[in-house]
């Protein structure tokens, strides 16, 4: 990947004001993680020696566990990146699956709208649908599960 590109993406990361931001190109990888410039360095040092407990997003977290591990059994589809979930490539258009629907490898499961840009996630595993983990127009996380293939 060229410095221009690198410029362009860090450019993006901070006019947006995402916090990250991975881009795979081939078999290269770049993450740009931005830093709140506002908080004194100590504090950034503090913020990341926190246990997990006693992060404020550890109730979510668990929570998010909870709910998968009361899910069905089966392969966890999850999102590759951050950004918008749309169960559809548009609001009139019907969803790329349902539960109990059998996919193959590389269906479309649902897009991803990271950027402006809108990014088709495709099955790694062949089965049935068995659970849908995300409402749609939901915002995601990386690795958050989106699916469970059975």
């Amino acid at each position: 990947m060229d410095l221009r590109k690198l410029k362009k993406l860090i450019d993006l990361v901070e006019e947006s004001g995402i916090a990250e931001l991975e881009v795979t190109e081939g078999e290269e990888r770049v993450r740009i993680t931005r830093v709140n410039q506002n908080i004194p360095a100590y504090a950034q040092a503090m913020q990341y020696q926190l246990p997990p407990a006693a992060a404020p997003a550890a109730p979510v977290a668990v929570a998010v566990a909870a709910e998968v591990e009361a899910q069905p059994e089966g392969f966890i589809a999850k999102s590759p990146m951050v950004g918008t979930f749309y169960r559809a490539s548009s609001p009139e258009a019907k969803n790329f699956v349902e539960v109990g629907q059998q996919v193959n490898v590389g269906d479309t499961l649902c897009i991803i709208e990271a950027m402006k840009l809108l990014n088709e996630i495709e099955a790694d595993k062949a089965g049935v649908i068995k659970s849908i983990l995300v409402e749609n127009g939901r915002p995601v996380e990386y690795g958050e599960p989106l699916f469970i293939i059975g």
